[in-house]
């Protein structure tokens, strides 16, 4: 009885990827503990950069296109709104 409840306990713990339940059954047999996966950071430079641009990205565009375009865009905009629920 007590060998099922320690069975039961185990494999409740097992994962069911492939490769991490050889890691698993690895670790366990050689009684080591095992190590908290990591997870990757972000570059801190890179995430500067990336929010500069999205900052200043709307707006510099709106700032170079014409009035006659963005009424262009608009449009069109409106127009794709109403066909989806036209559908």
């Amino acid at each position: 009885m007590l060998e099922r409840l320690c069975y039961a306990q185990a494999m409740k713990k097992t994962p069911r990827e492939l490769n991490k339940l050889a890691a698993f059954i690895a670790e366990q047999a050689t009684n080591e503990e095992p190590q908290p996966e990591e997870k990757p950071t972000k570059n801190q430079a890179a995430v500067e950069l990336g929010r500069l641009g999205g900052l200043k990205g709307g707006k510099a565009r709106a700032d170079k296109l014409t009035a006659k375009r963005r009424k262009e865009i608009a449009q069109n905009a409106a127009k794709k709104r109403w066909e989806n629920k036209s559908n």
